[in-house]
């Protein structure tokens, strides 16, 4: 399953806590998005789960769809 999220993201720096998150979680694949401000995610993990994490970065992050 593909997830598409909005995630706050300005800088390098903001794409790099996203990274160590998601990679902490586990189970994950993922593309990182940053002019667009967009994390895909293919994981087993409810999109409740990956939401949380991605909000364990202190950016504001909502889920858009399935891809």
């Amino acid at each position: 399953q593909k997830h598409e999220f909005f995630v706050d993201m300005t800088c390098e720096g903001c794409s790099g806590a996203v990274t160590r998150v998601l990679n902490k979680l586990g189970g994950v694949q993922f593309d990182i998005d940053l002019p667009n401000k967009k994390v895909f995610i293919e994981s087993d993990h409810s999109v409740d789960l990956l939401l949380e994490t991605l909000k364990k970065t202190g950016k504001n992050a909502s889920y858009i769809g399935t891809k």
